[in-house]
């Protein structure tokens, strides 16, 4: 009987204990199920933060771009106007010189009598032919004196159009230090941002999950692009005739290879060449744009379809340079290098797919 009694005893605390102890790993699942919706809430506002900041540095470097593409076309102005008005000084001193000689010619002649000459019938065809002479050259010098007058004003509005563009020269080069702090600040604010998001993957062990979450956020990108009408002229051959031939979008050293292990269960679907930041990113051949857009883990991203199942990525992107719909040629500048999406260096991440299907791109471009 008192072997029974203790028995149960046992039992009974055996299974306070178990309850007791079920209840402390429920509690326990509870706490870390909260710091893990906690550390994925903050993570999910890293991400969102990353891509404001990514978005402004895109605006900044894409009108730094355009502001130095204004720069380069107001020096070609003034080069062509410095041009104009050599040419045209040139024509004014000809003119001078010609008006001079002409002046002097008419003054060597001037000392006839003309009352002498109108009485002597003898000398008539003489004074006729003086006459001929004197309205020949009084027509051309009041010609050539148009002339002078035109060059004299040609040369005054050349330098008004000059003195307006080393005015706009001289605001486009204050825009463009204006801009270049602005590009500045906003990649060390990024910097920052980042650092953190790496930290707080680092320590919830999300690293994996959030490359394959980043990499089927591409995927369905790439599936649900929107069918874009390419104009009836206009006829993309795709790239299988090219294969071996087409030039890398961008000069540098490749840093990822195509099949390389990326983490456990990836490996790498296309290649990260290392280029330094703002350099042009080139379409490897002629084709329309078909995605222009921010991705997690891929930053800004452009993929252009070249027609038969064949299309284009350009990742890590500083900012795009085309949008949706544009119609590209080959070697045509589509966007600048960056490091978009969470990369800590500059480079460019690069695909090739047909069909769907992912393809070394090495084998089908040559380095520029």
């Amino acid at each position: 009987m008192f072997l029974c009694l203790l028995a149960a005893t046992y039992v009974t605390a055996n299974e306070s204990r178990t309850k007791q102890d079920l209840t402390e790993v429920q509690k326990e699942l509870k706490k870390n199920q909260k710091n893990y919706q906690q550390q994925r809430k903050a993570i999910s506002v890293l991400q969102q933060k990353l891509q404001a900041q990514e978005l402004d540095i895109a605006k900044n470097a894409k009108a730094l771009s355009l502001t130095q593409r204004g720069i380069n076309e107001n020096q070609q102005q003034q080069y062509a106007l410095l041009n104009e008005s050599k040419r045209l000084n040139n024509k004014k001193r000809k003119l001078q010189s010609l008006l001079a000689a002409q002046l002097k010619s008419a003054y060597m002649t001037g000392t006839h009598d003309y009352s002498k000459m109108l009485l002597n019938q003898e000398l008539s065809a003489t004074f006729e032919r003086t006459l001929s002479y004197y309205d020949y050259f009084n027509k051309a010098r009041i010609t050539q004196l148009d002339t002078l007058k035109s060059v004299v004003a040609q040369l005054a509005e050349n330098q008004n159009r000059l003195a307006r563009k080393k005015n706009q020269l001289a605001h486009l080069l204050t825009q463009q230090t204006e801009r270049k702090s602005a590009l500045a600040k906003m990649q060390l604010q990024r910097k920052k941002n980042l650092t953190t998001l790496d930290a707080t993957l680092n320590e919830t062990q999300e690293a994996i999950s959030y490359l394959k979450e980043n990499e089927q956020t591409l995927l369905s990108a790439l599936e649900n692009l929107a069918k874009v009408t390419v104009p009836e002229e206009v006829v993309l051959n795709g790239l299988a005739q090219y294969k071996g031939t087409l030039t890398l979008p961008s000069k540098g050293r490749i840093k990822h290879r195509f099949g390389q292990r990326k983490h456990a269960g990836m490996s790498w679907k296309g290649i990260v060449i290392q280029s330094p930041n703002g350099q042009a990113i080139k379409s490897i051949n002629q084709g329309q744009v078909v995605f222009a857009d921010w991705l997690n883990g891929f930053g800004w991203v452009i993929v252009i379809d070249h027609g038969r199942g064949f299309m284009s990525l350009y990742g890590h992107a500083q900012t795009l340079l085309k949008d949706v719909g544009d119609l590209v040629t080959s070697q045509e500048p589509i966007a600048l290098v960056g490091q978009s999406g969470g990369q800590s260096s500059s480079g460019l991440y690069f695909e090739i797919r047909h069909k769907g299907s992912a393809v070394d791109p090495v084998k089908w471009c040559r380095a520029s």
